[in-house]
Order: structure tokens, then sequence, then C-alpha cells
């Protein structure tokens, strides 16, 4: 092996400067700093897919300790095309880590409110519950990171005990929302 000590390697102009070939490793070692003043490509995380859907349509009335989806109508971002009737599915090659949250807002919640993000429609993996005795409206946000197979599915459901149906209420600010990005392989 020989060492080759220069200050800059600069490719002809218009090429592209390879180092290595297929196969070969490439070691920075311990110690040394790699400064990016350029763009990177090929290497670090996308955090793709990602999805941010909003409830601006009108408001979902929920009815008494019954668990339902909530309904989402404007698709903000949906980088891959995985958000569809309400539930965000893992597109293939896109298994791994994700960041999900939710806010929920209930026009006049009285007692129990049990929000949960729910993994392929079955397992609550995410869940905030509420105790708001009160008249007044109430937000509920939750937010955890996940391990996702490819075909998983995601949606945010509401149960609520307050006697009688409440409202999950829609706004253009968005008051009602959900969303998530892929953090990790």
């Amino acid at each position: 092996m020989a060492t080759l000590f220069v200050d800059k390697l600069d490719p002809q102009s218009g090429t592209a400067l390879e180092i290595g070939s297929s196969g070969d490793t490439i070691t920075i070692p311990s110690g040394a700093t790699i400064t990016n003043n350029g763009t990177q490509t090929g290497f670090g995380g996308t955090m793709t897919p990602d999805f941010y859907v909003t409830k601006t349509d009108t408001n979902q009335s929920i009815s008494n300790n019954t668990q339902t989806l909530i309904t989402f109508n404007n698709e903000v971002r949906d980088s891959d095309s995985a958000f569809a009737s309400n539930i965000f599915t893992v597109p293939s090659g896109k298994a791994g880590r994700y960041f999900l949250f939710a806010t929920i807002y209930v026009g006049v919640a009285q007692d129990y409110n049990y929000v949960s993000i729910r993994k392929n429609v079955s397992t609550n993996i995410l869940n905030m519950t509420r105790y708001w005795h009160d008249a007044a409206d109430q937000s509920i946000n939750m937010s955890g990171i996940v391990d996702a197979a490819v075909s998983d599915t995601f949606g945010v459901y509401l149960t609520q005990t307050s006697g009688g149906s409440k409202n999950v209420e829609s706004n253009s600010d968005p008051f009602t929302y959900f969303g998530g990005y892929k953090i990790i392989e």
C-alpha cells in the first residue's frame, strides 16, 4: 500500500471525481473531520416518506364509547402518495422507524377522551387519555416513535365517554391534523 500526500484533488473541468471502485471500502479514520460546503447526495437520511394531513371540511361526530377513525380531507404533504382513506401505509422499500404525531380538537369535551394512533387497525401503539370535566373545547396532542414494516398502516382514532355524541372540530387553521416521517432504516 502506498500513501499519497496532496492538499487538493481536482477533477478535470466538467467531469466527476471517483474514489475507489465497486466493492472497495473507503475508510475515514477516527478523529478526521469531513467538511461539506457543497451538496451531499447518496448518503444520510432524507426523512421520507413524510406526510401531513388536516381536517378542514366539516366537524366529525363521534358517538359515545365508540372507537372511531378520524377523517382527514386535506393532504398538505404526501411525499410517496402513501396516505389514502384516512390511513398512512408504509410504502414498498420504506420499512424503518417513524416519528408520528397527531392533534385532535374535540368540541365541548366532557369526561374521558381516548386518542390513539393504531397500527394495522388492531394495535394501539400511541395512546393519550385526557379527562376534561368542563364544557370547554380541548386539544389532545400525541407523538412518538414507532417501528414499521412495509404495508403497515397507521390511523388516528378517538373514543369519548360523554354520554352523547361529540364533535372532532374542523377548521382551516387547522385544529385537527396527523403527520409523520421516516427517521431511520
